[in-house]
């Protein structure tokens, strides 16, 4: 019996250090910061209170404008003549996350979302008609600015509800709800949002998973999400020309906002 007692102390002490490890070390596990390979030449720079974010951009004269948060592990820096070619009358802004491509800082959802806004700001005093783009995590960033800043057009690559649904997915004996400090709640900021938002979901999502996008989809209000599910996985390459087809072949009830599926 005391050798009993004995090992389950053990066992509640390795899990209790499994948990503690999980707590310190989970921002290691959201964010990949990468350099980037085509350093912006021409930057927007955002000099926040405590770091300074870079924005590859192309500008163009006009009220439209594209606005694209990427995944945890994506090097904007590389699309920018993809976006610029496939939305020829759009000035086009890719945000380098803190830490990534040259922007100093810590990344948090805090102080992403605090940027996109920053971002937002700057770009909506030249250009009235914002689409905004979010792939995987960056969709958690673009929901939340689209919640509290109008956008033209919402589209969101791989995205999921919140990480703290997909972190029990994945982990599901620890006590994730307790330890997340990021949490990118999407489903809650969903049903605010009333601009036309395209959600485009891979068919083989091996790390966000369908009923994780399904759920942000059914988050929100009626008539505004439109759900088109793609061959692919998470990581599949979607080129900013076949987003720009997405967003085309979405047709009326995207931009009109009738909400529902297609295959």
């Amino acid at each position: 019996m005391r050798m009993l007692f004995t090992l389950s102390g053990y066992i509640l002490a390795g899990y209790f250090l499994l948990c503690l490890a999980l707590y310190l070390l989970q921002r290691q596990l959201i964010y990949f910061p990468v350099p980037a390979q085509l350093p912006p030449t021409d930057p927007l720079v955002l000099q926040q209170a405590n770091a300074t974010v870079l924005v590859s951009r192309k500008s163009h004269e006009g009220n439209k404008a594209l606005m694209y948060f990427g995944g945890n592990a994506e090097d904007v820096s590389v699309s920018l003549s993809e976006f610029t070619a496939a939305f020829p009358n759009h000035a086009i802004y890719l945000m380098h996350y803190r830490g990534y491509g040259g922007s100093s800082g810590r990344p948090s959802e805090q102080a992403l979302v605090a940027d996109a806004l920053a971002l937002y700001d700057q770009v909506h005093s030249k250009h009235s008609d914002i689409t905004v783009l979010g792939r995987s995590l960056g969709s958690g960033v673009a929901v939340q600015l689209a919640a509290q800043r109008k956008v033209t057009q919402l589209v969101l690559i791989t995205p999921f509800d919140s990480l703290s649904a997909l972190a029990r997915q994945q982990f599901p004996v620890f006590p994730v709800q307790w330890l997340l400090k990021d949490t990118y709640n999407s489903a809650k900021y969903a049903p605010t949002i009333n601009s036309p938002t395209l959600i485009l979901m891979a068919k083989q999502d091996e790390i966000i998973g369908r009923a994780r996008s399904e759920a942000l989809y059914q988050a929100f209000a009626p008539g505004v999400a439109t759900l088109t599910r793609f061959a692919g996985n998470h990581n599949s390459y979607l080129a900013a020309s076949q987003l720009a087809a997405s967003i085309s072949s979405a047709g009326s009830s995207f931009f009109i906002g009738e909400k529902g599926v297609k295959r």
